[in-house]
């Protein structure tokens, strides 16, 4: 059972597992999206641009992210919609082959109704080297008991 409204506290960190991103991930990622920038998928141009190499989607490294979030069963069978996104900013890139996680840090609660409330958390997404490559505020409207 994840955790209900009741049960976030601000202040509270959490870590999800890590995962790492590989050239499968990005090629999907195009072939679904249909964003088939060069930065992400010609070798030889990347190799010549600031970053030397390809680089991940921002947008692929996000949704990788949330996936990881999900993954930690915090809002399991409590999870009414994941209620908005502030602040989302892509800080560093994301290289085939970087492993990330998520640090996550509960801001504030607000009660919506009787049912339900929302829970507001600041989302670092961090590479092998723990630096945020991604950061955002993600709202999740949960149950309450």
């Amino acid at each position: 059972m994840g955790k209900y409204f009741e049960d976030f506290e601000a202040g509270e960190e959490s870590m999800t597992a890590g995962r790492t991103v590989t050239e499968t991930d990005i090629v999907n990622f195009a072939g679904i999206t249909g964003d088939w920038n060069e930065i992400h998928t010609n070798k030889e141009l990347a190799e010549r641009g600031p970053f030397k190499q390809r680089i991940a989607h921002g947008a692929l490294v996000f949704s990788i992210a949330t996936g990881l979030s999900v993954r930690m069963g915090q809002t399991a069978d409590t999870v009414i919609a994941f209620y908005g996104l502030d602040r989302l900013r892509f800080v560093k890139p994301t290289f085939i082959g970087d492993t990330i996680r998520v640090r996550q840090k509960v801001e504030e609660k607000s009660e919506r109704d009787q049912k339900s409330g929302i829970v507001t958390m600041l989302n670092e997404v961090i590479n092998q080297r723990d630096e945020v490559v991604v950061s955002y505020t993600a709202k999740v409207l949960l149950k309450r008991r």
